[in-house]
């Protein structure tokens, strides 16, 4: 069967928001918290070195054009005869939200297999898969991989490996403090977002694998956004439809020069609806987060205010639709972006390392279909 295209509708004009606004936290750390002497040699060395973070100021990409998303999940096999074939465990975390599988090895799906775990995971929302050769892969073979899902991404800030822009790298080296500073000025590290959410395409499904880890703690944790919106009374479900709501990475860009970071490509605007509609799976989920959505187009600051802060604390009080992965060495978790906020818990205080990559297939533009019921 052909490649199933994702169309994607004309870019409007979108007005400027004003600059420094907004609830962003910033959860990652930059290079001056880096310790090249702990971190590449001795004996509290990285487990991989290869997967350092490096910045380069005078590293510089050009804004991103729109593509043609191919959404392989709309082809997959739905009985998942080769992500799921005899032999292979899978138990659901929560019955919204939420699974580990163990027995099989995701670098070695076929195509059709890789159709699957397209699917599985827009289903499942987030998968942990147990077991992995992501980490010992070569680089470029795994990004070879995460390339089958769509065009990567490229993170404007973020360390990544030497020679890997299309990696984010997620790092707190040895005795990294820089959590507590966080809690100095606020009550909770808890960061709900969904990742790059003001591009034009954001990510789908969307690939993190594990290198070294705290003890105990650092656990991620997700929402289901297709529950959330589920929860709500069609009254108030048929009031979201038709809005959008303007998504910033000013606030991520300022944050990385304010730490001495670096700002690869200028930061953008972009508006999508509050209301978008999963290509594969035909479900409506809220896409909305308080890391990067700033306001909701048309309605004054006092009424987007409100009704934001009302789907934020729908979206963080939902423990019912929430799953909480807790990271084991050689993890990969798998998740779509389009369907799911969360966050990393920055519980640990022992100075221990918490060192993961983060592949980031864009998807297509985020569309809504009509309200019906």
């Amino acid at each position: 069967m052909a490649p199933i295209a994702i169309a994607q509708p004309p870019r409007p004009q979108i007005p400027d928001a004003p600059r420094n606004t907004g609830n962003y936290k910033e959860q990652i750390a930059g290079p001056r918290q880096y310790k090249p002497e702990v971190e590449e040699s001795g004996p509290e060395a990285a487990s991989y070195k290869n997967y350092l973070p490096t910045w380069d100021h005078n590293e510089k990409f050009p804004p991103l054009e729109p593509f043609t998303h191919i959404e392989h999940g709309l082809k997959a096999d739905k009985s998942f005869s080769e992500l799921l074939a005899p032999g292979v465990e899978k138990d659901d975390i929560t019955p919204t939200i939420g699974s580990e599988v163990k027995g099989v090895q995701l670098s070695k799906l076929s195509p059709a297999g890789k159709d699957q775990l397209a699917l599985l995971v827009a289903q499942r929302k987030v998968v942990a898969f147990r077991d992995q050769d992501f980490a010992d892969l070569p680089i470029q073979e795994a990004l070879d991989y995460g390339a089958y899902f769509g065009r990567h991404h490229c993170h404007v800030s973020s360390g990544h490996p030497a020679g890997h822009p299309e990696i984010h790298l997620v790092h707190r080296g040895v005795n990294d403090k820089t959590a507590e500073a966080l809690l100095e000025q606020r009550t909770s590290t808890v960061a709900w977002h969904s990742d790059v959410t003001y591009e034009q395409q954001p990510p789908g499904t969307t690939f993190l694998y594990i290198f070294d880890k705290p003890t105990t703690g650092g656990d991620t944790i997700f929402v289901n956004q297709v529950e959330a919106y589920n929860r709500l009374s069609p009254a108030f479900r048929e009031r979201l439809h038709g809005l959008k709501a303007m998504h910033s990475a000013v606030e991520q860009a300022d944050a990385s020069r304010n730490r001495g970071g670096v700002v690869r490509r200028e930061p953008v605007l972009n508006a999508h609806p509050i209301v978008r509609t999963h290509p594969a799976t035909g479900e409506k989920a809220i896409f909305v987060n308080p890391q990067f959505t700033r306001y909701i187009v048309g309605m004054k600051k006092e009424e987007s205010d409100m009704l934001l802060k009302f789907l934020y604390d729908h979206l963080s009080y939902g423990a019912d639709f929430q799953a909480r992965v807790r990271w084991q060495e050689k993890t990969v978790v798998v998740w779509d972006n389009r369907v799911t906020c969360h966050s990393a818990i920055l519980d640990w205080v022992n100075g221990q390392r918490r060192h993961l990559a983060r592949i980031t297939p864009q998807a297509e533009r985020p569309y809504e279909t009509p309200f019906d019921g």
